[in-house]
């Protein structure tokens, strides 16, 4: 199976920085896109942005400018850079990966979610 933990979330004052990290684990034969994703208290899951393994990276429009995702493959490591954060962040951020996998029965594609960490800015 695969496995994504998160870290870095916690308690930060408006205007400041945080960076989360999501690492995937397992038999992974590759990852193709790799995502973050947030819920804010009392809503509905929000795509925050997303890195595929070549192509376009994009962003929420509420994030754009001040939030930055990249990926280091050899580590199978997603990151989110989050500056000027705002209390309208706060929220569990969860991270996403596309992952092939290796099986018995050969590669088997599949998304696969964290478990989620926690962001609260305060104002």
């Amino acid at each position: 199976q695969v496995q994504l933990e998160e870290s870095g979330g916690g308690l930060v004052q408006a205007g400041e920085s945080l960076r989360l990290s999501c690492v995937a684990s397992g038999s992974i034969a590759s990852i193709n896109a790799m995502a973050w994703y947030r819920q804010p208290p009392g809503k509905q899951r929000e795509l925050v942005a997303v890195i595929p393994s070549g192509g376009t990276i994009e962003y929420s429009d509420s994030v754009k400018g001040r939030f930055t995702i990249s990926r280091d493959n050899a580590k199978n490591t997603v990151y989110l850079q989050m500056n000027s954060l705002k209390p309208e962040d706060t929220a569990v951020y969860i991270c996403m990966a596309d992952v092939v996998r290796d099986t018995t029965w050969g590669p088997r594609g599949g998304r696969y979610w964290g478990q989620g960490t926690q962001v609260s800015v305060s104002s």
